[in-house]
């Protein structure tokens, strides 16, 4: 592409260099001399024709583009005639542009992309938990924000539509919705007071549910369904995109906020609590404001309070306290692979390096023709930006395949998961991505060409004028792309060994051909707790009596399955104190059997029995933690302990091994003091002063087979048609679901450290490589002087080696200092481990020595007589 205009300037600068120097010539022959010698002399005193041009050119407007079309086209001819070296460099920064673009995805879906919310800046999340009295006070009490509060994990049977089915959903304050500035798709969303104990009768459906059961009827506004027992009007169904608080929620339902009973609204349910900022109010006066009415919470309670209680309670973005939990996950893979990608650049700039030695001649001929030196680094900065592009274009293709991949290996509860997509800030991520690594894979080489010697270069042909430079250059980014990699190897080893150790926890019970599966009969159902006794007590019987079947217990809390069931106590011998009025203990109801079932062994005392189910007297097993605890160096079979709102103490009557109920790092959670097991019965009251109603069943068979899971359906229907049975899982399935957020980040932190290797060994490769080749008339010498063979390797060997123990050092100095920030990722491993650091410098040596052997057996068999004509 050109311009009239330019053509006609150019032109007018030929014809006027032109005249001038047949003036010139003219004035010479008129002095006396030759028309040859007047011609020469005239040249010579103008200068550099075709430089002057580019100067003057330089200086017109728009030829830049002129020059940048030329330089493109110039670029595409030269990567045309050297599709080896194309391939490679495009691939190779293919690999990291991808694998960046799609973890950026997930950044920029998960932490920075807004909330779908109206002014999303204006949510905040409180980051304490409070039960439904306190959160009645903060609405009434706050200044800053309208609140609201919600309770996810809920589960409801619906039913009186055919087969029962099992629905999650959400309780929720009455003004959630108002709080999000969400409206509905259709109907209505709740109105003020309708979480009030009688008005709470209603229920918000989702649009997947809507669409599943209801058909997408827009009638059944104003219909009720059945939910546990309890009829509830449907008011509205919410939009596709509405997933708050997670995507799993399918019903929203009214807390039903009840202040004449104590118990359940000021210590039921402890729920998370966000808010809306009042004009003129910011964050920072709402985090003052918090903190200041927590401490005025602590005297409405009924009873003492920890003085610990949301102790450090602040207000924060509400996109922020979703996302708190994998925001240092996230971070740490992008942090990984932008290092990859650096890696990248490294290589293919050493490409470039060794390639622009081969066009020290093309360069310096340049030159001659009067091309400026800041000419020439703008034609190889365009080759590399040109390669980058393409490089991202290809790029782009991995990270739709990446992404893919990326969402199907993280957990399913990862917030925001399900939006995470290419979009047009990921589209121009690529774009700025693309452009930094043209610049940085091509910024070394194009100085590098733009300093070679002109008179030197054209004598020796374009070899070795600027190899000691070059080398050093080289060297420098081998090292550099070295010590990346062995940063990123150690920090995969240490995710590595650690969720290896996570894996091999001892759970505290035996896994291996142990099938469970949930049971919900309606709450309503279980009023009557005889009723309720008797129905899983059939079950069981029924269960029991299935062929293959070799025991089968009941539990209302399996371990690792996110449910706990909390109960305050008071503990023979224990003395109350002002931080700690009364433990907090996880009390989980089991049928006798369940330790035998599960295989979780009896330390001290006994096992239940059905006498123990009748609650006269009651009895009670604690966990080996929780005697350690609360009966330091004591016999705790024999001691007491009974629950608040309860008369009567329970017994201990054993004490169990622990087991990993919470997670595999922790037996309990940190606010929970101990573990207790009782007997499935009437002293297995909840808070709410119920029975649990859900119990999972755990069946040990032969082979733990699936396919009993409509062999129980058919036994709870027969029973009971209105309890359904879900989550029938295998044991083992649920142990392996306890290391998937871990082994997910570990899997890719692994992927990107193996090609963070593999290409530092290729650059490791290529610098020998290039080396051996720069020196092969060296080497030919070497060995017409008598030189062995032995001698070339130890000579390649050893320089291939200089460069990877150095690389090395500054990898482990640079992991000592940085994998502290794991810390928070690991477990059973420290994040400084001598032997991780160790293993991944052995490793780093002999594969950089096997990469060096290649070229060196290359060097031992120079013909010396072939060499000495190498150049």
């Amino acid at each position: 592409m050109t311009f009239g205009r330019d053509d006609h300037k150019q032109e007018n600068l030929e014809q006027e260099i032109k005249t001038h120097l047949q003036m010139a010539t003219q004035d010479r022959i008129d002095r006396g001399e030759s028309p040859a010698q007047a011609t020469y002399s005239a040249r010579r005193e103008f200068g550099n024709v075709s430089l002057v041009e580019n100067v003057t050119r330089d200086q017109w407007a728009r030829t830049w583009l002129e020059d940048l079309l030329h330089d493109l086209r110039h670029g595409a001819r030269l990567l045309r005639r050297n599709p080896g070296f194309t391939i490679i460099a495009v691939l190779t920064l293919a690999l990291g542009i991808g694998a960046n673009t799609a973890i950026f995805s997930l950044v920029n879906s998960i932490l920075l992309r807004p909330l779908p919310y109206a002014h999303p800046e204006q949510l905040v999340s409180v980051t304490g938990t409070y039960p439904k009295g306190a959160l009645a006070a903060l609405r009434q009490q706050s200044r800053t924000m309208d609140l609201a509060g919600y309770v996810e994990g809920y589960q409801f049977n619906l039913t009186g539509l055919g087969e029962p089915v099992r629905l999650n959903g959400t309780l929720v304050s009455a003004e959630l919705f108002s709080v999000l500035g969400a409206e509905a798709a259709i109907g209505r969303t709740f109105h003020a007071g309708e979480d009030l104990a009688g008005q709470s009768q209603f229920v918000i459906l989702s649009q997947s549910l809507w669409q599943r059961r209801f058909a997408s009827d827009p009638g059944i506004i104003g219909h009720a369904i059945n939910l546990e027992g309890i009829p509830r009007q449907i008011v509205g169904v919410m939009p596709r995109d509405f997933r708050f608080p997670s995507q799993q929620s399918e019903v929203w339902i009214p807390l039903d906020m009840d202040s004449r009973d104590a118990h359940t609204y000021w210590a039921g349910d402890f729920m998370p609590v966000i808010g809306r900022l009042r004009p003129q109010a910011n964050l920072q006066q709402a985090a003052a404001e918090i903190r200041l009415l927590q401490s005025q919470l602590l005297p409405l309670f009924p009873w003492p309070m920890p003085r610990t209680w949301n102790a450090d309670v602040s207000a924060v973005s509400l996109q922020a306290g979703l996302v708190s939990d994998v925001r240092t996950r996230l971070l740490i893979l992008l942090v990984a692979v932008a290092l990859v990608l650096l890696i990248a650049c490294a290589n293919v700039a050493n490409l470039t390096l060794s390639r622009a030695s081969i066009r020290e001649k093309e360069m310096a001929i340049r030159t001659s023709m009067g091309a400026a030196g800041h000419r020439i680094i703008r034609q190889l900065i365009t080759e590399s930006l040109l390669m980058a592009a393409i490089g991202g274009a290809v790029g782009l293709l991995f990270a739709g395949i990446g992404l893919s991949l990326l969402k199907s290996a993280l957990p399913a509860d990862t917030p925001r998961l399900v939006d995470v997509a290419l979009d047009w800030r990921v589209l121009l991520f690529t774009a700025a991505l693309a452009l930094f690594t043209g610049i940085v894979s091509g910024i070394a080489p194009a100085f590098q060409s733009s300093r070679t010697e002109l008179t030197e270069s054209l004598k020796s042909g374009g070899r070795g004028v600027t190899l000691s430079t070059g080398r050093r250059v080289r060297n420098m980014l081998v090292i550099g792309e070295l010590s990346l990699a062995v940063l990123l190897v150690c920090a995969a080893g240490l995710l590595i060994r650690s969720l290896w150790a996570l894996s091999h926890v001892n759970p505290g019970f035996h896994s291996d051909n142990v099938l469970t599966a949930r049971v919900t009969p309606n709450e309503s159902f279980c009023g009557e707790p005889g009723r309720c006794f008797s129905f899983y007590h059939d079950l069981l019987l029924g269960v029991r009596a299935l062929p293959g079947i070799n025991d089968a217990a009941l539990v209302s809390t399996l371990p690792l399955d996110g449910r706990i069931s909390k109960r305050s106590a008071n503990v023979e011998e224990y003395l109350p104190t002002n931080d700690k009025p009364a433990p907090l203990f996880w009390m989980t109801a089991v049928s006798p059997g369940y330790f035998s079932t599960m295989r979780i062994s009896l330390l001290r005392g006994r096992e239940f029995t059905e006498a123990d189910t009748s609650g006269n007297p009651h009895t009670a097993i604690i966990s080996a933690e929780t005697a350690r605890r609360f009966f330091p160096g004591q016999d705790a079979v024999g001691k007491h302990l009974r629950f608040l709102e309860q008369n009567d103490w329970c017994t201990i009557i054993g004490v169990a091994s622990d087991v990993r109920g919470y997670d595999l790092r922790h037996n309990v959670p940190d606010f929970i003091d101990g573990l207790v097991y009782v007997p499935y019965g009437p002293g297995a009251t909840q808070e709410n002063g119920n029975v649990p109603a859900e119990m999972t069943l755990v069946i040990r068979s032969a082979s733990a087979a699936p396919q009993l899971e409509q062999t129980l359906r058919s036994l709870a229907s027969a029973l009971n048609p209105e309890a359904p049975v879900s989550e029938v899982r295998p044991m083992p399935v649920i142990l392996s679901g306890a290391t998937s957020a871990p082994r997910s980040i570990t899997s890719l932190f692994a992927a990107f450290a193996a090609l963070a290797l593999i290409l530092g060994i290729i650059g490791i490769y290529g610098v020998i490589s290039f080396f051996v080749g720069q020196r092969t008339r060296e080497i030919g010498i070497r060995i017409a002087m008598g030189a062995q063979r032995r001698d070339i390797l130890r000579l390649v060997v050893n320089e291939g080696l200089s460069l990877t123990l150095t690389g090395i050092a500054v990898g482990l100095a640079a992991a000592f200092a940085l994998t502290r920030y794991l810390g928070t990722l690991l477990y059973g491993v420290s994040a400084t481990d001598p032997i991780d650091f160790a293993t991944v410098a052995a490793i780093f040596a002999l594969v950089a020595l096997a990469a060096c052997y290649i070229p060196a057996r290359r060097a031992m068999r120079v013909d010396p007589i072939v060499a000495l004509r190498h150049e």
